[in-house]
């Protein structure tokens, strides 16, 4: 599949850990060879492309002399705070020598930046500012440094994918140390067959991704299958592919890389709705029945009480929650009319009998249907 670069607006380029020192020690061939492919775009095409970098706490564990990822916390943000800076001079110092005239950014973000409507948007806005100057090139990364742990993306491939729905971009591409997704772990069976093409990420799809690879590594293949599956709901096509190749980002663009490509859904969500599906922390969960499955995902219904049979964790009204099937498959998220205690006392009840049980009757839907987001 090619993608031609004077048709694309705007590029995502997410660079993997293990790429940048997934060992002991920092490695920089891959990112400079990245940087000049990115300078050479950015001089050749009317593009914008933004870089989500992993690299903090792998730089810093160099710094350091640790062979360990930092288990503690406190340890981790300690170590990804020296690894900061040192990951900002080796782009600042390469595009200052390869860019003729770019500039890197650095952006900041912890997922309570995106829990918030407003901040959502003020996140959008200053990525639009960045690249109206034509000249800049933002380098987004997880806040390590300061974010707690239940706030925390987890991996920069989450947080390159909530980026490239938030900027409409035309493309996703995932660097990691690998040539795609294979229906098997290549480093266990050596017959094992790349995927070269993804159009809907079935679990079957999602039993091939293994775990995580380095030391250094806080992501692997599963945290890829959610990125594509945040892409593919935005209308954003997704490719995993190594970037330890040369040239890796032509030959995506060019159709010639090894490279697995995950295709975008055929209508993309609204940003409200992807906001409600990806851009908040999900505070609990609704298990449903069948019969509840079967509405959401063939009528495109409200979540009722009747449908519902358990409840996990606390929340509150207003929240934004997991609804998951009797499998304990999620297939949607919303954000609930009812705080969770009061979803225990009328789950499994109809609606015309909420105000009698709860004094009150708010709404008739748990979930309404605008307010949620089948998966």
């Amino acid at each position: 599949m090619r993608f031609d670069p004077a048709q694309l607006r705007t590029l995502v380029i997410k660079i993997g850990t293990a790429l940048l020192g997934g060992g002991q020690t920092f490695e920089g061939q891959v990112m400079e060879s990245v940087v000049r492919e990115v300078c050479r775009l950015k001089h050749e095409n009317d593009l914008n492309i933004l870089l989500v970098s992993s690299g903090a706490v792998g730089c810093g564990m160099g710094a350091l002399g640790l062979t360990e990822r930092p288990a503690a916390l406190p340890r981790k943000q300690a170590v990804a705070a020296v690894g900061q800076a040192i990951l900002m001079h080796y782009y600042e110092t390469l595009f200052r020598t390869y860019g003729e005239g770019l500039h890197a950014a650095q952006v900041l973000l912890n997922l309570g930046d995106l829990d918030d409507r407003q901040s959502y948007l003020n996140v959008r806005n200053t990525l639009r500012s960045l690249f109206d100057m034509k000249t800049v090139v933002p380098i987004i990364n997880e806040n390590d440094s300061t974010a707690v742990q239940e706030l925390c993306f987890g991996d920069n491939d989450t947080l390159a994918a909530k980026i490239a729905a938030k900027k409409n971009a035309d493309l996703l591409i995932i660097l990691s140390d690998v040539d795609g997704l294979f229906e098997r772990n290549p480093a266990v069976d050596s017959a094992a067959r790349l995927v070269p093409v993804v159009e809907a990420i079935t679990p079957e799809v999602a039993a091939m991704a293994g775990g995580a690879g380095t030391i250094a590594s806080t992501g692997g293949m599963q945290t890829k299958i959610q990125a594509a599956r945040i892409a593919h709901a935005a209308g954003v096509p997704t490719v995993i592919a190594n970037g330890r190749r040369p040239g890796i980002i032509q030959g995506v663009l060019d159709g010639t890389a090894l490279c697995t490509v995950f295709t975008p859904g055929r209508e993309a969500l609204s940003h409200r709705k992807r906001w409600i599906a990806f851009g908040r922390t999900t505070n609990g969960t609704l298990t449903i029945d069948d019969g509840a499955r079967k509405a959401l995902l063939r009528q495109g219904t409200s979540l009722l009480a009747a449908g519902i049979t358990a409840v996990g964790g606390d929340f509150d009204a207003g929240d934004a929650v997991e609804v998951r099937d009797a499998a304990g498959q999620v297939i949607a998220r919303g954000l609930v009319n009812y705080p969770s205690d009061d979803i225990r006392r009328i789950l499994g009840k109809k609606s015309g009998e909420i105000a009698g049980i709860l004094g009150r009757k708010d709404f008739d839907e748990v979930v309404h249907r605008d307010n949620l987001v089948v998966l």
